[in-house]
This record gives structure tokens, C-alpha cells and sequence, in this order.
């Protein structure tokens, strides 16, 4: 819970100069770059949480491995790793790029259903929630057939969940009773 705190307030710093120096996207694309990097590869993780590496040796990994980033990210980097939090470095990308979305007034959603949407239903499912959101929807589609019918909404921390899985277990709590 601390770590996510931290990562949110040095995103929220990290954006708040991006925007005065208007390099909100080439930043965002730097932080995609470093979760891209972290995915690609579990030593990323062990090398930012390694005790054994002293600080500036990692900072010069670093701006070896992100050398075409601008140079406020470089410097952001530099800075976390300074004060000994480059363990946060992908929870404070992450970060990052919600805020921007949030900034660019774009809602992420995620649909879940057994089975991919025909356009009729996606439509209307898009329209129902369109008409209670400000913003742009970035809808994230996933198809997960233990749902066994019906659909799932995700937005951030609201979820609508009409799935037949679900309707089955009501159903069957209610029968124990």
C-alpha cells in the first residue's frame, strides 16, 4: 500500500513537469518503454531491487539501457535511484500512465465475456456506460469462458458484474439459506 502511494506521487510530480515542459506523450512513451523492459525480462526487477548494486552503478545501467529517453525521464530516473527508490521504477510507470489518461480525459474499461461480443451487444453495452462517463472509453475486450455467459465491466475501481457464473452463485447462496 506505501509503495503504491509513493509511485502515485512521484507520477503525479514526474507529469505535473511533463506537462509544464509539454512532453506529456514523449514521456508516456519512455514509461511504456520501461514496463515493456520489465515484462520482457524478470532480471529488470532483481537488478532495481539488488542491495549488492550501489546507486551509481545502477544509474548508469540505466541510462545505458534508456539512453534515447528525454532527458527528464533520465533525470527523473536518476533522481528516484538517488533517493533508493528505483524498486518502484514500474509501479511509478504504471502510475504515470493512468494519470495521463486521467490528464487526457480518457475512462479505461475492461468487457468480460464468455465469448467474443457481436457489435450489436457491444454497442449497446458502450452506449449504457457512455451516458454516465465524462470522456474518452478505452475498452480493453477479454474473453473468459468461466464467466459462462453474460458480461463483466470493469471501470477502475466500479465493476458491473451480469455474468451467469455469478447470477449461479447468488443463486446458490440463497438456496443454503
Amino acid at each position: 500500500m506505501k509503495s503504491a502511494k509513493s509511485a502515485s506521487r512521484y507520477a503525479k510530480a514526474l507529469l505535473e513537469l511533463a506537462v509544464d515542459q509539454q512532453k506529456v506523450e514523449a514521456i508516456e512513451s519512455n514509461m511504456q518503454r520501461i514496463l515493456t523492459a520489465a515484462k520482457e525480462t524478470n532480471e529488470f526487477q532483481v537488478f532495481l531491487n539488488s542491495p549488492i548494486i550501489n546507486i551509481d552503478k545502477k544509474i548508469d545501467v540505466l541510462n545505458k539501457l534508456f539512453g534515447e529517453f528525454e532527458p527528464l525521464t533520465l533525470s527523473f530516473i536518476a533522481l528516484i535511484t538517488k533517493n533508493g527508490r528505483e524498486r518502484f521504477i514500474t509501479e511509478i510507470a504504471h502510475s504515470y500512465i493512468s494519470q495521463v489518461k486521467e490528464y487526457k480525459g480518457i475512462v479505461p474499461i475492461t468487457i468480460t465475456s464468455a465469448r467474443a461480443l457481436d457489435a450489436a451487444t457491444k454497442a449497446n453495452i458502450i452506449a449504457k456506460i457512455s451516458a454516465t462517463v465524462k470522456g474518452t472509453l478505452e475498452i480493453t475486450e477479454i474473453v473468459d469462458e468461466t464467466i459462462v455467459g453474460g458480461f463483466v465491466v470493469r471501470m477502475g475501481d466500479k465493476q458491473f458484474d451480469a455474468s451467469v457464473a455469478t447470477q449461479l452463485l447468488r443463486m446458490k447462496q440463497e438456496l443454503s439459506k
